[in-house]
C-alpha cells in the first residue's frame, strides 16, 4: 500500500475489521477531516455485510454514514473554511481516523458541543426537516406523529416539529422506559404501537380526525392502522422500514381517507439536490441549532478497536439516542 494510511473500519464477513487504508486526499470542493467520532446508523448494520447505501460504502470501502472531527487539509477552490475548524457531516468513511467531506455539506460545530453529540446531529437534522417540510408540508399549528420516535432520528424529529410550530407532537416507542422519555425531547402525547389501542389514542388526541403529518419510521405491518391515525386529507411520509419492508395495503382505505403517501431517501439524489436541501436545513435550524434546542442524546461511546461491541448493542436495539465511535 503506497502513499499514507490511516486506520480505518472495513466491512468483513467475520464482522467490523480494523485495519490500514489510504488515506483520502480532498479534490475540488472538498475538505479532508480528521474525524473524532462518529455514530452508528442502522445502516451500517448493512453495511457491514459489504452492502452499498447509496453511493457510500460497499466492499473494500471503509464503514460509517457520518462524523464530526477537525479540517486537516483544503481541496482546490474551497473558500469560508480553514485548518483547524471544527465540523460535522452527513458523508461516507466516518469510521476512520480521515474522512472526506464536501464544502457545501458540512457544519460548523456549535460552541459548548462535544465531537460525539455533534457527529450525531447531522443525519437526523437533514432527514427530518426534509421529511417534515420539503415533503411533510406542515404548517404552523398542525399535528405531527413520529411512528419509531425514540431512534436517534426520530428523536430530533420531535424536535424539529416542534421547532417549526407544530401544535401537537405525537411520539411511539414500544419500550416502556423509552416512552417515559420522549417528553424531554417534545412530544406532547407518547403511545406504544405495541399496545391493540394506540391508533384509538391518536385519534383522541386529536378529537377524532387523525394528525396532519406522520413521519413513519416503521411501516410494514403497521401501515394500515397508520392510514387510521391519519387525517383525511392528511399526508404520511416514510422514512424508514424498521417494522418490516413489506406490508398488505388497504388501498380502499388510503383512497376513502384521500392520504398522500410519500417515499424518501437521500440514497437516489444528486449532490445537486443533496446540496440544496442541506442548505434548507441549516438556513431553518442553525439558530436552534447554535442556541442548544436542538440535542441528540449518546448512549455509549466506544473506541474504535472496540467497533464489534458497538455493533453488537445496536443489533440488540436497546439503546436510547445514538452509539458512537470515538477516534483518538
Amino acid at each position: 500500500m503506497s502513499g499514507p494510511t490511516m486506520r480505518a473500519l472495513l466491512p468483513s464477513a467475520e464482522g467490523p475489521k480494523l485495519a490500514q487504508a489510504p488515506r483520502p486526499e480532498p479534490g475540488p470542493g472538498q475538505v479532508l477531516v480528521r474525524v473524532r467520532a462518529a455514530p452508528l446508523n442502522r445502516a451500517d448494520l448493512a453495511m457491514l455485510r459489504g452492502a452499498s447505501h447509496g453511493t457510500v460504502g460497499g466492499k473494500g470501502a471503509p464503514l460509517g454514514l457520518e462524523w464530526a472531527g477537525e479540517i486537516a487539509a483544503l481541496g482546490e477552490g474551497v473558500s469560508g473554511w480553514k485548518i483547524g475548524d471544527q465540523v460535522m457531516s452527513a458523508g461516507g468513511g466516518g469510521f476512520a481516523e480521515y474522512a472526506l467531506g464536501h464544502s457545501a455539506l458540512i457544519h460548523a460545530i456549535p460552541e459548548g458541543l462535544d465531537f460525539a453529540r455533534a457527529a450525531a446531529m447531522p443525519v437526523a437534522i437533514q432527514t427530518m426537516h426534509d421529511a417534515i417540510t420539503t415533503h411533510g408540508a406542515l404548517a404552523a399549528g398542525q399535528s405531527v406523529l413520529i411512528l419509531g420516535a425514540s431512534s436517534g432520528v426520530g428523536l430530533m424529529g420531535l424536535q424539529i416539529a416542534r421547532e417549526l410550530g407544530a401544535g401537537l407532537v405525537i411520539g411511539t416507542s414500544s419500550s416502556p422506559d423509552k416512552a417515559a422519555r420522549l417528553p424531554q425531547f417534545g412530544a406532547d402525547v407518547v403511545v406504544s404501537t405495541s399496545e391493540p389501542g394506540w391508533v384509538e389514542a391518536v385519534l383522541a388526541a386529536t378529537d377524532g380526525k387523525g394528525v396532519d403529518l406522520v413521519v413513519d419510521m416503521l411501516a410494514g405491518p403497521l401501515f394500515n392502522d397508520t392510514l387510521r391515525a391519519t387525517k383525511i386529507g392528511g399526508r404520511i411520509v416514510n422514512v424508514g422500514r424498521m417494522a418490516g419492508e413489506r406490508g398488505e395495503v388497504d388501498f380502499d382505505l388510503h383512497s376513502m381517507r384521500r392520504i398522500t403517501y410519500v417515499g424518501v431517501t437521500f440514497r437516489t439524489r444528486s449532490g445537486r439536490e443533496v446540496i440544496e436541501l442541506v442548505g434548507k436545513a441549516r438556513a431553518a435550524l442553525a439558530p436552534a441549532l447554535a442556541a442548544g434546542r436542538l440535542t441528540i442524546p449518546v448512549d455509549a461511546c466506544f473506541d474504535l478497536a472496540d467497533a464489534p461491541a458497538a455493533f453488537a448493542k445496536m443489533s440488540a436495539n436497546r439503546h436510547f439516542g445514538k452509539i458512537v465511535l470515538t477516534i483518538d
